[in-house]
């Protein structure tokens, strides 16, 4: 999209066409795009519109209600932050006392909208001169923030703000980078401008190897409803606990882990399994959340946890094991029909099996639900039958 496009998007002309259009739906959009043509509208703004309507229908699960109001653009939002988890981010630095920031990869301004609305004094800056262009309309409730078209690095050495907050883009033309000498800016040219701010936090992708992290530093791996969507390195005085955390983020709040990634023990399988949420893996916490629960691994080379009794946790979930068999097709079929299983939820670690073509080789028929988890113990390859705690 050029900018003159963008502008044009922001004013009020286009605002109320896009806020004109009803809910989005892909079966009504080229109909809705050929009635606005047809009344006079160009069609590179019609396009734009009904863009903008596809992509706030998909923001909402990462921006509630504020997406119905936001302009967007589709590498913006994957790589967004949500906002609760943008809200976590900004107040590390209200808690450290922080009343300036810099935002110095702010896309379409999702972090900068956080932590202007925490009352930050935020300075967001976007090389993108069309979504800077979109995040200064996003942004447009809170005078105390503003955005600037430039280069981070060009600017930061600039900057009178207590505070740094980036957030590399980890897209090019070849698809998703994990190599952080190859995010947009360099992770290292961001940290190198820590020595010139007290407090500096740098989102990255949970994929990072963990020798890129610096020394001294808190890296905290997040999770949102099971899913990992982001990893942050903090340093300064946002860095709460230096080492490895992982926040686990459900309906009940936000739950953090820290401590030591010494490796778990491993032992025979017990009476309840436990799968580590996928933040715990990242940030190689299993043998912190072993300790905590009185769990050893079934396995040293599988992130599966065993117990003789059940134990709550935010931070794995947890199965009562019904049965165990060696994983062979028809055993493994014939148990789950002796049960009336007819529907299966199949997990696996360890083992090279396809759960869409195992599931129509069971020919199940019958009323109940069950989970079966296909691991590896040993040389052994077994099948595990569960029900959900």
């Amino acid at each position: 999209m050029d900018v003159a496009l963008a502008r044009l998007l922001t004013s009020a002309q286009g605002l109320a066409l896009l806020d004109a259009l009803p809910p989005y739906s892909p079966t009504d959009a080229e109909r809705i795009g050929r009635e606005l043509r047809a009344g006079g509208i160009a069609g590179d703004l019609v396009a734009a519109v009904l863009t903008q309507s596809r992509l706030r229908a998909a923001a909402s699960a990462k921006f509630g209600d504020f997406a119905a109001g936001m302009l967007l653009t589709q590498d913006g939002l994957e790589q967004a932050t949500r906002l609760p988890v943008a809200a976590l981010h900004a107040q590390r630095f209200r808690g450290a006392g922080i009343t300036t920031v810099a935002d110095l990869t702010c896309g379409i301004g999702a972090d900068a909208m956080a932590a202007a609305a925490l009352g930050l004094d935020v300075t967001a800056i976007e090389i993108d001169e069309p979504t800077a262009v979109f995040a200064d309309h996003n942004l447009r409730h809170w005078d105390h923030a503003r955005v600037v078209h430039a280069d981070a690095l060009d600017v930061a050495a600039h900057l009178e703000v207590e505070g740094v907050f980036a957030d590399p883009a980890r897209r090019t033309a070849r698809g998703r980078r994990h190599d952080p000498r190859d995010y947009s800016p360099a992770l290292d040219a961001v940290l190198d401008l820590f020595p010139r701010v007290g407090a500096l936090g740098v989102k990255v992708g949970p994929a990072i190897p963990h020798e890129a992290i610096p020394e001294g530093a808190e890296a905290e791996w997040v999770s949102v409803d099971g899913s990992v969507v982001e990893a942050g390195i903090w340093l300064g005085s946002v860095a709460t606990t230096p080492g490895h955390g992982a926040l686990v983020i459900d309906g009940q709040g936000a739950h953090r882990l820290t401590g030591s990634t010494h490796r778990a023990d491993a032992g025979e399988l017990s009476d309840y399994l436990y799968e580590p949420d996928g933040a715990v893996i990242r940030a190689g916490l299993i043998g912190e959340l072993a300790t905590t629960m009185g769990a050893h691994l079934v396995d040293p080379s599988i992130a599966y946890l065993t117990t003789d009794t059940p134990v709550a946790t935010p931070f794995a979930r947890g199965y009562r094991i019904a049965e165990a068999l060696p994983f062979k097709v028809k055993p493994l079929a014939a148990a789950l029909r002796a049960r009336g299983i007819g529907t299966v939820d199949i997990k696996k670690r360890g083992v090279d099996v396809t759960p869409e073509q195992l599931r129509p080789q069971l020919k199940l028929k019958g009323s109940e639900r069950a989970t079966v988890i296909l691991t590896r113990i040993g040389d052994r390859r077994v099948a595990l039958l569960a029900d959900p705690l």
